[in-house]
């Protein structure tokens, strides 16, 4: 996961936006499950379903997602840009918002037209070229003198020539990690064939792994690399991880031979489109009954390398789009005039999701705060153990570590656990997992708000740090930690196992673009939080001066309106209907298979 933090010193009565490299550093892990998985292999036949059994060849598994396992982005803050803590807040925001909206465009086109695998390796590539123009501008443009941006050297001013090549360096890299994460995600996904009833475990464990990667990259990341940075090694950081985006980078090719590959689906826009045209040119129909409903025979559906849906109850105004009609009967099918009833679903798919989703933006702003604010309270608390400064920077490990230790406690404690309480199978389901999250997060709000009223009171007048240890912050980063397994592994559970077969990466996007918005929407809160609390001409609660502020008011806002999203976000769970695929013979005696060994794990 990416993990983005400001960290700001105060020079000469200045205070500096520090925003640290974007590592993309490569971590294998060396897992297999218990039982081989044995996928098919490229499909050639542009009629042949992507889900049926083909020619079985060893591709997929574990083995080959572990490589996928090990791609991840880390940090970039930097020195050099003189702005204020409310300023940088926004401005790390923002760029974090556009690191994860390019999720986006990068899902489209994997679902439309490249393929997953072509796609992470394009936006790969961008995403090495952005690390290496970094590297380069740091190096002759930005860093000068040698060692500036330690916390006592200041940096010069630097040309506009470094400035360009320094915006265009971050936002390549932007493009870069976000075109390529959700990709990476499904096609992870992708390597256990869903024929195989052993698959349906090893997928859901998958994505608790590769998150449980992510994290280990960033634990070097933010804690060797922040700490040579902090000292100005600013160069160095950004060349370890331009080297290791190419290590990275060679070894997701050198599994080429070996991913299974799912076809791209065709461009969704249209076919979604093609279901509001039709239902709004039958607004005066009455929708046909279920079995009425126009749908292609045979096992696939219309739509390119896609599973049958089944018909849902929900949105059923959208049925107008597959009722047929004496005008449909006239002259060949016209998809702007009659859809399929998979094609209607795919189209209720994306709307039941977009509910759930809005709901888990508030918890992106909560995570947004350890990239910013978190920070910024850290440097003003006191940091030194004997003759050693913990960078502020690196309490972002406690995060992590937390993610880590909670993957583990979740996956053998927390699961069996609530299996054996629930009777379900998975222990939580995706969307219990999701709310435990947004709880958790909540909670880690409220710390970090009394830590904030702890380091005020420790301040002394005329000092600008004050003598509360930062380790006071460790609660809110393992509460932070530990929501994170909760709510973005759940997110990429649910999105991905609730897309349909033609928007898989659309729905693993879903979890970045959440984050995207988070950090926009945070950045909203602080400007109309200033804009109000500076209006009688206080100082306002995130002033350049924290020690002049109230950031724990902020923290508890925070905290209130996600209590008020957590309601929300029930009413909307309960709602929810999950996707239904079509059974055909084949698919149930996979099911069946599937409960035994579902009922095997309870027993």
């Amino acid at each position: 996961m990416a993990d983005i933090e400001s960290s700001t010193d105060e020079i000469e009565g200045k205070k500096k936006l520090s925003m640290d490299d974007i590592e993309y550093s490569t971590v294998e892990i060396e897992k297999k499950a218990d039982e081989e998985i044995i996928s098919f292999g490229k499909i050639e036949s542009g009629n042949e379903n992507q889900h049926s059994p083909g020619k079985r060849k060893k591709c997929g598994g574990w083995e080959l997602a572990s490589l996928l396992l090990g791609v991840n982005l880390v940090l970039f803050l930097t020195r050099v840009l003189d702005q204020d803590n409310a300023v940088a807040a926004n401005n790390v925001s923002k760029w974090t918002g556009t690191v994860y909206l390019c999720s986006l465009i990068g899902a489209f086109l994997s679902d439309s037209y490249w393929g997953r695998y072509l796609t992470c390796a394009i936006f790969q590539l961008i995403l090495v070229l952005g690390l290496g123009l970094l590297s380069f501008a740091s190096w002759f443009f930005l860093i000068s003198p040698t060692g500036c941006g330690d916390g006592m050297t200041l940096c010069n001013t630097p040309s506009s020539v470094g400035v360009v090549m320094f915006y265009l360096s971050i936002y390549l890299i932007a493009l870069g990690y976000g075109g390529h994460q959700p990709t990476v995600a499904t096609l992870g996904a992708d390597q256990f064939d869903d024929s195989n009833p052993n698959a349906v475990i090893s997928k859901a464990a998958f994505f608790s792994s590769f998150y449980f990667a992510l994290n280990v990259g960033s634990l070097f990341s933010n804690t060797i690399l922040v700490y040579y940075e902090d000292s100005g090694k600013w160069t160095l950081g950004f060349l370890v991880s331009f080297g290791a985006a190419i290590i990275a980078l060679l070894l997701y090719l050198s599994g080429t031979s070996r991913y299974r590959y799912v076809k791209a689906s065709g461009n969704p826009l249209p076919r979604v489109a093609q279901v509001f045209v039709a239902a709004y040119r039958k607004w005066g129909v009455i929708p046909a009954t279920v079995d009425a409903l126009y749908e292609v025979e045979g096992t696939e559906s219309a739509i390119k390398g896609s599973r049958k849906i089944l018909h849902s109850n929900d949105f059923k105004f959208l049925d107008k789009a597959a009722t047929i009609t004496s005008m449909d009967l006239r002259g060949p099918n016209n998809p702007w005039k009659l859809c399929t009833v998979t094609q209607v679903e795919e189209a209720k798919c994306v709307l039941k999701m977009l509910p759930i989703w809005l709901c888990t933006i508030m918890y992106s702003v909560i995570f947004t705060q350890m990239a910013s604010l978190f920070v910024e309270q850290g440097d003003v608390m006191a940091s030194k153990l004997k003759n050693f400064r913990i960078p502020a920077a690196s309490m972002s490990a406690f995060d992590i570590c937390s993610v880590l230790i909670w993957t583990g406690v979740y996956r053998h404690v927390v699961v069996p656990v609530s299996r054996s309480l629930t009777g379900n199978p998975k222990g939580l389901t995706e969307l219990q997992r999701m709310g435990t999250g947004l709880i958790i997060g909540m909670i880690a709000m409220v710390a970090a708000g009394v830590t904030e009223i702890q380091r005020l009171k420790s301040v002394s007048s005329g000092s600008k740090k004050g003598s509360l240890s930062i380790f006071w912050q460790v609660p809110q980063y393992v509460l932070v930690g530990a929501s994170e397994v909760f709510m973005y592994v759940g997110q990429l559970e649910f999105f991905n196992g609730q897309a349909p077969d033609g928007i898989k990466s659309f729905g693993s996007s879903l979890c970045m673009a959440s984050m995207s918005l988070g950090n926009y929407v945070s950045s909203l809160l602080i400007n109309i939080v200033m804009e109000v609390t500076t209006r009688d001409g206080g100082p306002g609660w995130i002033p350049e001066d924290l020690n002049d502020g109230h950031m724990d008011r902020f923290y508890f806002l925070i905290a209130g309106l996600t209590a008020v999203d957590f309601i929300i976000y029930v009413y909307c769970a309960k709602w929810y209907n999950g996707i239904n695929h079509d059974t055909s013979e084949n698919g149930i005696q996979l099911e069946e298979q599937q409960k035994e060994v579902l009922a095997s794990l309870m027993s």
